[in-house]
């Protein structure tokens, strides 16, 4: 029983081996989390810490968020990671498509500066999805600026309904699908848990 198991993983390790040999590119990526599930953002600073563990410039730029208190923020900051917030809050409380439009237009200009800086190893792009799909941004526009950025720069885009050309033009794609989850058990919000 020990020999097959021993054999099994000698084959299981060749194939690693074999995938990590014919992995000879080394250049930015460009990273999407998207879905109905929770954890887009999650995934995307936890990345955030792992690149600052490792000495990398991080920034990140979040559309939609509000003025809220932040556990990500608070901690990566410290951490020297520059932080860019829409700070208007969710759409369905602004309800006012002319001031959400103006807020994300100056926050992109921020995440402009960011895409085209090469001292920035990560930039996120957390919520844009929404961005594109409400036609806030250009999604012209922001291809553009993901395809010009300084090329060992990598890039996370967050959020649901993710565009399909943003899909296309991705690295990875992650999607994360909801299962279960306490707030449909009408369990509330937790800080430090969900945001």
């Amino acid at each position: 029983m020990s020999d097959r198991h021993q054999q099994r993983q000698q084959r299981l390790k060749e194939q690693v081996d074999a995938r990590i040999a014919a992995a000879t590119e080394t250049r930015g990526i460009l990273m999407v989390f998207t879905g109905n599930g929770k954890g887009k953002t999650t995934a995307a600073f936890g990345t955030a810490l792992r690149a600052c563990g490792h000495g990398n410039r991080v920034a990140a730029v979040q559309f939609i968020k509000g003025e809220w208190p932040n556990g990500e923020r608070n901690l990566l900051e410290q951490h020297g990671v520059e932080f860019q917030v829409m700070a208007t809050g969710f759409t369905w409380d602004t309800q006012n498509r002319e001031t959400d439009t103006t807020a994300c237009q100056l926050v992109w200009q921020e995440a402009r500066r960011m895409l085209a800086d090469p001292h920035i190893d990560l930039v996120i792009l957390d919520e844009i999805t929404y961005m594109v799909s409400m036609d806030y941004l250009d999604l012209d526009e922001l291809v553009q600026a993901l395809n010009q950025r300084p090329g060992q720069q990598s890039v996370i885009i967050t959020g649901r309904g993710c565009h399909r050309t943003l899909l296309d033009l991705a690295d990875t794609v992650t999607e994360m699908r909801p299962v279960k989850h306490a707030f449909d058990a009408g369990i509330q919000a937790q800080q430090g848990i969900d945001w």
